[in-house]
């Protein structure tokens, strides 16, 4: 559906896109995650035809992007992340007025208008001026215009930003819907609506994808050098922690106390699991362990890594 390559876009001598290359199969919801100026909402708008490129080439649905934009922008909905409405329009009037701009017959106006109400859970506020109604419902507006003419491919940018937790998960329910019509490039922050959404995660940071993968994969990968959690009564903290640094599958070693108990936390060496060392450790120095652990990584954790820390 997607199929991107060697896309740049420099602004002046600033470079906001570095050519990036990935791809989206149909049917696919693919998470589009970076730091802010990473270059996300950038690569959108240039998805979406509203940029040219510097250089590269995008292909939706087999049409260049930038080549044959008419024709690519057929099979795209777009839903920017400041949604643009006519705030003195009745929500029914003004999907009526944007299908109708984007090509769809007037035999079907109706009929489509409908749908994407029903679909929006728009249909007791058809009525109503959109500059009355609530940001959850202007958000939801701003979906249905994005699907207004039946596209392919929804390319929605921060589409739950500003909204409270329950129109949230409203929003986030309503996309998970659309999945079984539509393929779907996601741009959000909230990075646990990534893990409930999205099959595939793209990382981009400082115009270069950094990381391009399921959640499972990327979870896993990093996992593989997360930490470890070893609790142990201990007769000298200190001197324990250092007989821990000593041993092979060891990089590094903290602790805390937790009343008679005290938490190591440990950093493996690349490529080791130092559980059964420690176990062992544990055992001949007749240590009572609580808990030897590897604590499941998060995506926000694995955003860290990949983008050195930087602010989502």
């Amino acid at each position: 559906m997607i199929k991107v390559e060697k896309l740049t876009k420099r602004f002046g001598g600033f470079t906001a896109v570095n050519g990036i290359d990935f791809e989206v199969q149909k049917g696919e919801i693919v998470g589009f995650l970076g730091p802010n100026g990473a270059g996300k909402s950038t690569t959108m708008r240039m998805l979406s035809g509203f940029l040219p490129p510097t250089s590269g080439k995008a292909e939706v649905a087999g049409f260049d992007v930038f080549a044959d934009s008419l024709r690519a922008r057929e099979h795209i909905g777009y839903m920017p992340e400041s949604v643009p409405l006519y705030t003195d329009m009745r929500v029914h009037e003004f999907l009526r007025y944007r299908a109708a701009l984007k090509g769809v017959p007037g035999r079907r106006l109706k009929e489509r208008v409908g749908d994407v109400l029903e679909l929006c859970g728009l249909k007791d506020v058809e009525k109503k001026i959109i500059g009355n109604l609530s940001k959850g419902y202007r958000q939801r507006v701003g979906l249905a215009d994005a699907m207004s003419h039946e596209p392919d491919l929804l390319i929605l940018d921060e589409p739950t930003i500003g909204l409270d937790p329950n129109q949230i998960r409203l929003v986030r329910d309503l996309i998970r819907n659309l999945r079984r019509h539509h393929t779907i490039l996601l741009s959000t922050h909230i990075l646990p609506e990534v893990e409930m959404l999205c099959s595939r995660v793209i990382i981009i940071n400082k115009g270069r994808i950094e990381a391009l993968d399921t959640p499972q994969n990327l979870r896993a990968h990093l996992g593989q050098a997360g930490h470890i959690l070893f609790d142990a009564i201990v007769p000298d903290a200190q001197a324990a922690a250092s007989a821990l640094r000593a041993l092979e599958s060891v990089q590094s070693v903290s602790h805390r106390a937790d009343g008679e108990w005290t938490v190591f936390t440990i950093h493996p060496a690349p490529s080791h699991d130092p559980r059964e060392s420690l176990y062992r450790h544990a055992v001949d120095n007749k240590w009572r362990i609580r808990e030897i652990s590897r604590p499941p990584v998060s995506l926000e954790q694995v955003f860290a890594e990949v983008t050195g820390g930087e602010e989502i």
